[in-house]
């Protein structure tokens, strides 16, 4: 069957088509996707502007005929920090659904941690033991961590690269104070978080997941994306401390120009390096793998876990479209803060 997910994120709105039937892995078939930056568009009081609206609607609704121009069987649609955190987010929300006929689902930080953590489980498999998974958004940052195929702890906190950058660096090229400022921020921030993950032990994997890293492993050397996702990459501490020095030092138009760095994502990549080599430095980790899988892949996988389950259970389907995680869903896919 071919399946699409359509993500709403803090940088970017991006549909992607994959084909794969229950058990099986899936193919990635196409892609849709375009730079916007709902934080751009927010207004004093933290409400996403009618402008910023009319965008999102106007992709959803492409996102929408780009699917069903490609016999798309099921959608799956939902947003996250971008929309979350907005002051009319339920009322942005409400307008995608009546002009778009698209149910966006509001994830909370924490799912988004947790499903994150099931796609990079299934990726590396029951023979990476005990793991820990990182993902840096544009809002947010997500961590998780745990033996099974959902994990113990799942959280997230505001340290989002482009959160980050919009706060603390304002200068381009940003000033040494600057760049102090919110490394302190940071490692203050994860110190509080990392605390709560001690009590479950010391990974035998970690795993950095989302473009954020796969961006710094490309900086550290790293085969680019046209390599294919079997090919092993890494985040060696040394080199993200030396590019971290190198991007703090350079403007956003110079970064664009570097491998793996987008014109988009070249303001906030330096904000991402420090939280990525705070958190490496927390959790005193000197190398972590790359996956190629993340929230999006997670909720396919979802899917298709419940497709294979209504077709050996009597129980009635939940139907095309259905893309919400019920109450027993949210409270299996994260363990108390």
């Amino acid at each position: 069957m071919r399946l699409g997910v359509l993500d709403i994120g803090s940088n970017t709105v991006h549909l992607l088509l994959v084909d794969a039937h229950p058990g099986a892995r899936p193919v990635p078939f196409a892609t849709h996707k375009r730079p916007l930056q709902l934080v751009s568009h927010l207004d004093s009081q933290g409400a996403i502007t009618p402008a910023g609206q009319d965008e999102l609607v106007h992709f959803v609704l492409e996102a929408k005929k780009f699917a069903e121009e490609r016999h798309a069987e099921d959608l799956l649609a939902f947003c996250t920090s971008a929309i979350r955190e907005s002051t009319n987010g339920e009322q942005v929300l409400a307008r995608v659904r009546e002009e778009a006929g698209v149910e966006l689902q509001e994830l909370s930080g924490d799912q988004e941690a947790a499903v994150t953590f099931q796609a990079v489980r299934r990726w590396y498999g029951w023979g990476a033991g005990t793991l820990l998974s990182l993902d840096i958004g544009g809002g947010s940052f997500e961590l998780a961590l745990g033996s099974d195929e959902l994990p113990e702890r799942a959280l997230s906190i505001p340290l989002g690269a482009g959160r980050l950058t919009r706060d603390w660096l304002p200068e381009d090229p940003p000033s040494a104070k600057s760049v102090k400022d919110v490394r302190q921020y940071i490692r203050a921030t994860l110190k509080e978080a990392v605390r709560g993950f001690r009590p479950l032990g010391a990974p035998d994997l970690v795993a950095g997941s989302s473009k954020t890293f796969r961006s710094l492993a490309r900086l550290a050397g790293a085969s680019p994306s046209a390599a294919g996702p079997f090919v092993q990459r890494e985040l060696r501490l040394d080199d993200l401390s030396l590019w971290t020095r190198r991007l703090s030092a350079m403007s956003a138009a110079d970064r664009a120009h570097l491998d793996g760095v987008s014109e988009i994502r070249a303001r906030q990549v330096l904000a991402g390096a420090l939280v990525a080599e705070a958190a490496m430095e927390a959790f005193g980790v000197e190398s972590m793998k790359i996956c190629p899988w993340a929230l999006r892949e997670g909720l396919l996988l979802r899917r298709f876990d419940a497709k294979m389950f209504e077709a050996e259970s009597p129980l009635p389907s939940q139907g095309v479209g259905h893309a919400q995680l019920d109450s027993a869903d949210r409270s299996a896919l994260t363990s108390p803060a």
